[in-house]
């Protein structure tokens, strides 16, 4: 192998944290807005919008292993990984369109319509996330500077979540001049757009580093068997699961809290008495003064206040991303990973107790869930480098994408399973789109949505870590193992 222990320039940091960017431009959106654009924007019953979400997210899912030994299989002059970065650029665009686009199809063509569009693009999804991942663990063999890449990516992918879960319900409406169908086609089109710019950025600043040695050959069996071998692995593959579950199942129920449990009253008292709709005021005035006329903040207490919500969530989350680096390197990922984990369940536990009343506890309960959460988000990606390297370290082989598949298999399952969950309990406990007031019974349902229901599978992402044994004195022996291991081979 080439010289691998490196650190790596600013400049790739940020070209490569811009692949996140785009990727979760899209990405957020889905784990957001997905089911609620299926229920209540495009209009399919929830029951089938569950099956929908959940049918296209496993297709999406266990197509990952493929791709995985596909890339960890590819040869060209750019590399194993980054190419694919490149090829599905354009594709992922395009495909991100189409399934935010609403056709006037009867119910069943509307279902079909869906249905097909979510598989196109939970595939390409794959084939471009899978390489991308997979490209962390071969930039540099250096752990800390594995760190700071998370850390960089990771902000990156707190950028694209507040432009979706601050700005894209206010952009829709906005963009569509009030018609939520139009707006999302053309919100949709302006992230497509700079997600495929970002992707070639990504392609061209980054570098691969850590390249198998030419004499190693490995079968699929034998890459296989060195999961089924491999326990930080599984423990990963269950926690990532989880973990999507539980982003997936909160982040898409978020809208409905909003729009049906708190009190529209009591939040729009509590924004005029925290000084958000004075801000708004003013900017909707200059606005106004430079000839914006058409970029007015919308006038809904739901909309602003779910704006707000996650806006303070996610300041708060980076936050704890700056903070993680620094934590991991002193104590270890597994362990700080699981104690922010913990945390951030207790406070969506929380949630449970609040009525619709209670809008400052939402708030600030959100703020201490977004940094304990924050903790957590670069350890997951930079974790599964370090499995990689376990692997490397115990078989004398090197497969990252096919590890890195785990995290993607995750995501997807998780994605899917926790979109299912929110349309199909919606559905159990009898939610109609459209209604103005739904009925008590849906109330509740979405009020576990938002509590019990992801404590419950946040928990279980904890109890994995027990089994996950590469802590802080294993990372570093690992480490320094595979650098000198390195040197000889070179």
């Amino acid at each position: 192998m080439s010289n691998t222990n490196v650190k790596l320039s600013v400049g790739e940091k940020l070209g490569y944290s811009l692949g996140d960017l785009s990727a979760n431009l899209i990405f957020q959106t889905l784990m957001t807005f997905l089911a609620f654009f299926y229920t209540d924007v495009y209009r399919v019953p929830p029951a089938a919008a569950s099956a929908i979400i959940f049918t296209g997210g496993m297709i999406g899912a266990f197509f990952n292993p493929i791709m995985g030994a596909i890339a960890d299989r590819t040869q060209t002059r750019w590399g194993k990984f980054r190419p694919w970065i490149l090829w599905t650029a354009l594709p992922f665009g395009v495909m991100a369109i189409l399934a935010f686009s609403t056709p006037d199809f009867g119910e069943k063509g509307k279902i079909a319509y869906a249905l097909i569009t979510y598989i196109i693009l939970v595939l390409v999804y794959s084939a471009n996330n899978l390489p991308y991942a997979a490209l962390s663990g071969v930039l540099t063999g250096n752990i800390a500077e594995r760190n700071s890449i998370s850390s960089y990516r990771f902000v990156a992918v707190m950028v694209a979540q507040f432009v979706v879960q601050v700005l894209l319900l206010p952009l829709v409406l906005i963009l569509g001049d009030g018609d939520k169908t139009k707006g999302f086609e053309n919100t949709m089109g302006i992230f497509a757009a700079v997600g495929v710019l970002f992707f070639i950025i990504t392609f061209l600043t980054t570098r691969e580093r850590i390249v198998p040695k030419p004499e190693q050959k490995s079968s699929l069996r034998e890459d296989l068997g060195d999961l089924t071998r491999n326990r930080p692995w599984i423990a990963m593959l269950i926690l990532t699961i989880f973990i999507f579950i539980t982003l997936s199942m909160k982040g898409g129920s978020y809208v409905y809290y909003f729009e049906n449990y708190l009190s529209e009253v009591h939040l729009a008292t509590f924004l005029d008495h925290i000084g958000f709709n004075g801000f708004i005021d003013g900017l909707n005035r200059i606005l106004t003064n430079i000839g914006l006329n058409g970029f007015q903040w919308p006038e809904d207490a739901p909309t602003s206040g779910f704006s707000l919500f996650n806006g303070g969530g996610i300041i708060f989350m980076i936050v704890g991303i700056i903070l993680s680096k620094r934590l991991a390197d002193r104590f270890g990922k597994r362990d700080v990973f699981g104690v922010g984990l913990f945390l951030s369940a207790l406070c969506l536990l929380a949630f449970v107790f609040y009525s619709p009343e209670s809008i400052g506890l939402v708030f600030i309960t959100q703020i201490l869930h977004g940094f304990f959460y924050g903790l957590t988000i670069p350890l997951l990606w930079a974790m599964i480098a370090d499995v990689a390297d376990y692997s490397e370290w115990k078989n004398n082989r090197r497969a990252t994408a096919i590890i890195f598949s785990a995290m993607i298999f995750g995501l997807k399952a998780g994605l899917s399973i926790g979109g299912a969950m929110v349309a199909a309990i919606l559905a159990a406990f009898g939610y109609e789109e459209g209604l103005a007031v739904q009925a008590p019974g849906v109330i509740h349902g979405i009020k576990l949505l938002v509590s019990v229901f992801p404590t419950v599978t946040f928990m279980v992402g904890v109890a994995c870590l027990f089994f996950y044994a590469i802590d802080k004195k294993m990372e570093t022996k690992i480490e320094s193992e595979l650098i000198e291991r390195r040197k000889t081979d070179q």
